[in-house]
């Protein structure tokens, strides 16, 4: 708990809920049981749902395959909210269903970022010299 008497993190029924709402999208994309043209032939990632304190709304990251078309993807998705939010309800057993919001997810994009870095050779040529005992 921190000073201000607020969680420092997701409570663990956050994460149970959240996971028990990413299986569930997971499932119905891998379906194909949202009809959309923007996502026809479509191959979505759901890597992380994060759910408010409340547990009154989940907030679905996805990724479609390679990338492509995510903004529209998602615009789509976020169109068809109730639709998703009836299908994902039964299968999670929760007195009321969450609000499912859906973003792009950035965290690849991240990751690939930090990772051009690392190889960058300003960090090579400090990791060189590192490794010869002088000091960069």
């Amino acid at each position: 708990m921190s000073k201000d008497n607020e969680p420092a993190g997701p409570s663990q029924r956050m994460l149970r809920v959240g996971e028990l709402v990413r299986h569930a999208l997971a499932a119905m994309f891998a379906r194909g049981d949202v009809e959309d043209d923007a996502l026809r032939g479509a191959v979505i990632t759901v890597p992380e749902v994060r759910m408010t304190p409340d547990l009154k709304i989940a907030n679905a990251y996805i990724m479609p395959l390679g990338g492509l078309h995510a903004e529209e993807i998602v615009a789509a998705l976020n169109r068809h909210t109730k639709y998703i939010r009836g299908r994902v309800a039964p299968q999670i057993n929760m007195k009321f269903a969450p609000e499912v919001r859906f973003y792009v997810d950035d965290t690849f994009e991240e990751a690939s970022r930090i990772d051009s870095l690392l190889r960058s050779e300003n960090v090579q040529r400090d990791l060189d010299e590192d490794e010869d005992g002088t000091e960069p």
